[in-house]
């Protein structure tokens, strides 16, 4: 082939890739909310916060992965931060909450995986505090692990994830931006009907109202009638929960990790917590009977970290007052809210176990519909 015919080829191609590219909501002009967003818009804007994540995308029909954040870099057993449980709708299976909610702190990073890893998962954790230095003598670990159940498009009796890929997904952790759609625990999942994923935002508060991030990631797996920016996407695409007769079953799981660097106890994260929960109302989701849904909330402010020993009795901190947190309850609506959005929206069409063919979300039928309801400009 000529050089130049190649070349044009080249270029073809390249177009093509570009064209079936999946952008995040923001990149179409949708804007969620009025608040701006850190850096990398991501929950990893929040200063310490790492997300790490293994896909396990095989064969025919292994579809699945974790997805790790962590708090800090540091030791999480030594150095706990607080943090604080929310629950949705408990048809689920999250590991850890009662010491979390008991002690109003996090020892472990929080692992999302899927329901019948979940086992694995804490093995994991388990042999990570275990072998970090300064740990030889801890005889006791609480494991935080969320689910999702991804039999839809994933072998999940198959049980494919092991303990090494939990470990892995720790030391892949970093901060920066996060890799979003069908990727670590989200690579099965199914929101709306339509693929799902692992999804992130965050929002960053004027210094007039403390200059706080508020981050949030988002591991979506349920139903509803899905919503954008308050335009009637679900109704409009006719497809949604109950539809003639049940045809859509709304039964899912979403977990909900929200982070932030403001100064606030286990009370006020709890309170944060349940105004993730608010965000996924937002998008059209309706905390169904079979859905396991569960938010997490951390503060990685470094001057509230809980030693595991101290020789002091007492502990002295500066906490934000109740009056000052409406802002950061705004940015935790609006960050889950798009990062819920952006799950979708970088997600790919996905065919897994049985030859199921779960389809992305029509971005040119949705952004029609945006244009029609004035979302987005014509």
């Amino acid at each position: 082939m000529k050089p130049v015919l190649l070349l044009l080829l080249m270029m073809v191609i390249t177009r093509s890739t570009q064209a079936q590219e999946r952008k995040r909501v923001r990149e179409y002009g949708i804007k969620i909310g009025v608040l701006p967003t850190g850096k990398e818009n991501a929950i990893t804007d929040v200063a310490g916060v790492q997300v790490g994540q293994v896909t396990l995308n095989k064969g025919n029909d292994i579809r699945t992965g974790v997805t790790v954040i962590l708090p800090h870099a540091g030791n999480l057993f030594q150095e706990k931060v607080p943090a604080a449980v929310f629950v949705g709708n408990g048809f689920g299976k999250l590991a850890g909450t009662t010491q979390v909610m008991e002690l109003g702190n996090l020892e472990s990073p929080i692992i999302l995986t899927n329901t019948l890893s979940v086992a694995t998962a804490i093995n994991g954790v388990i042999s990570h505090t275990l072998q970090q230095s300064g740990n030889d003598k801890v005889q006791s670990v609480n494991a935080v692990v969320g689910e999702t159940n991804d039999g839809g498009l994933n072998d999940i009796r198959g049980r494919h994830v092991t303990e090494k890929h939990v470990l892995e997904a720790i030391q892949k952790a970093r901060g920066g931006a996060v890799e979003e759609g069908n990727v670590g625990a989200g690579t099965g999942t199914i929101c709306f009907g339509f693929k799902g994923g692992i999804g992130t935002s965050s929002r960053k508060l004027p210094a007039s109202l403390g200059g706080y991030t508020v981050g949030v990631l988002v591991q979506t797996n349920f139903g509803g009638v899905l919503q954008v920016a308050g335009a009637p996407v679900g109704e409009e695409l006719e497809k949604f929960s109950f539809r003639q007769q049940i045809l859509e079953k709304a039964d899912g799981s979403c977990m909900i990790i929200v982070a932030t660097d403001a100064p606030v106890d286990a009370r006020n994260l709890e309170r944060m917590a349940k105004r993730a929960m608010l965000g996924l109302g937002k998008t059209g989701g309706i905390a169904s009977n079979g859905s396991g849904d569960y938010v997490i909330a951390f503060s990685a402010n470094p001057n509230l970290r809980i030693p595991h020993e101290a020789k002091e009795k007492t502990q002295t901190t500066a906490l934000l007052r109740n009056d000052e947190m409406s802002p950061l309850f705004m940015a935790t609506i609006e960050a889950s809210e798009e990062a819920i959005l952006n799950s979708l929206f970088k997600a790919e069409t996905t065919i897994g176990k049985d030859k199921t063919k779960v389809e992305a979300l029509p971005l040119d039928k949705i952004l029609d519909i945006l244009k029609k309801h004035h979302v987005i400009r014509p």
